[in-house]
């Protein structure tokens, strides 16, 4: 099986300007397919900017509003897959938002919708109801490909929650701050060798509002190593998740052979 050649996208975009976010997104997934991309991650909430304000529910969209059917337009021209961030309007349940984040297949058909389950900080839980299913899942290019957003990679129980559901690929829309460095420099690497997948790690850029996002959007793969990193400022990385390099590093590791359930009891 071949490689998935996996692009990140590191920017914040244009804050609240979702139109020009949409063309930033496009102009990445043209140079992505170039590059040979089948895959290409962008940040958390970054169809609209993260540190909007009250702008926040004026954005929001339906899952299936028409931001995302742009996007679909964007997968379908470029012929790669697209996940991305943005504030979730429930339709269901009025003036309910959720930090949520899409996969778009290369045919432009919805391949997953997630909502943020851990939310940061005071901004966040003023703003959001976080979600309440942890692993969602989904094939693309013969791997099991899963979404998460920014601090819910850093509970180790939900990302092993993933491995065993036997997730490959993990993809991570992200708005880390400063000076939470350690989280791609380490954590998103240990996340990645403990469970034995891949995680691509899509982070925002620069000052926002009250924040400072640091980059570092990274690729781990199941070895422990990060197969790409990016610098701080805006920047498009790509690198490839090896189905062959996962199966040999799921044959030697023996961390998930090696559990014991039944002691684990008093974590939950």
């Amino acid at each position: 099986m071949p490689a998935l050649r996996t692009a990140l996208l590191q920017s914040s975009g244009e804050l609240g300007d979702v139109a020009a976010n949409l063309k930033i997104l496009d102009e990445a997934a043209a140079r992505a397919a170039e590059a040979g991309a089948g895959l290409l991650l962008a940040p958390e909430l970054f169809l609209t900017g993260y540190a909007i304000g009250a702008d926040m529910a004026r954005l929001a969209e339906p899952a299936d509003g028409p931001s995302a059917r742009a996007v679909a337009a964007v997968a379908a021209r470029h012929g790669l897959a697209v996940g991305y961030g943005y504030p979730e309007r429930d339709t269901e349940q009025h003036g309910v938002l959720y930090n949520a984040a899409q996969l778009i297949g290369a045919d432009g058909g919805t391949l997953l919708r997630y909502r943020k389950t851990h939310l940061f900080g005071d901004f966040e839980h003023h703003w959001f109801t976080p979600g309440d299913e942890a692993v969602v899942q989904t094939e693309l290019g013969g791997l099991k490909v899963s979404l998460m957003i920014c601090y819910d990679v850093e509970f180790p129980e939900n990302v092993r929650a993933h491995a065993l559901a036997g997730t490959d690929l993990l993809l991570v829309p992200t708005a880390l701050m400063h000076p939470a460095e350690v989280v791609p420099e380490s954590v998103v690497p240990v996340r990645a060798f403990e469970n034995q997948l891949y995680i691509a790690y899509a982070n925002r850029t620069g000052p926002e509002g009250d924040f400072e996002f640091v980059g570092l959007s990274t690729l781990a793969a199941p070895d422990g190593t990060a197969r790409v990193r990016a610098g701080r400022g805006e920047d498009l990385v790509l690198g490839d998740v090896d189905p062959a390099l996962l199966a040999a590093s799921r044959k030697d590791n023996p961390y998930l052979r090696d559990r014991r359930p039944g002691l684990y009891g008093s974590l939950v």
